[in-house]
């Protein structure tokens, strides 16, 4: 199941702290991101378990919440289902608008040759 840009928002807090309650997430998306209500994210947590997409551990008074799938499985998915829908499929096409794309700085093409010429 594709998550909405909300639940990718707490996924990534999942991912980088690891299992966590819902007042943790709740904290540090609004340390990093928005201001956002305690009870929106507990309802929002709360069908992303419904939805399979984390899991929660009930064990102990507060509940602790975990991403049931990895980071890289999930940021695949939606990788490949943005360039099929924007690109048709085509990777290289979405790489060359990368490319075009004036923001590039130096070091990141460094380091995208660099990473190139270890596929050879």
């Amino acid at each position: 199941m594709e998550p909405t840009k909300s639940e990718l928002e707490i996924l990534q807090v999942l991912w980088q702290h690891g299992p966590s309650t819902v007042r943790f997430v709740n904290d540090t998306l609004n340390e990093e991101k928005r201001a956002v209500q305690y009870s929106s994210t507990l309802k929002l947590m709360q069908i992303m378990a419904e939805k399979g997409i984390v899991k929660r551990d009930e064990r102990s008074m507060k509940h602790v919440y975990s991403p049931a799938e990895e980071e890289s499985k999930t940021k695949n998915l939606l990788l490949k289902r943005f360039v099929d829908t924007m690109y048709k499929g085509s990777a290289s096409s979405l790489v060359m608008q990368l490319f075009g794309n004036k923001g590039t700085s130096e070091s990141d093409l460094k380091e995208i040759k660099d990473f190139l010429n270890k596929l050879d």
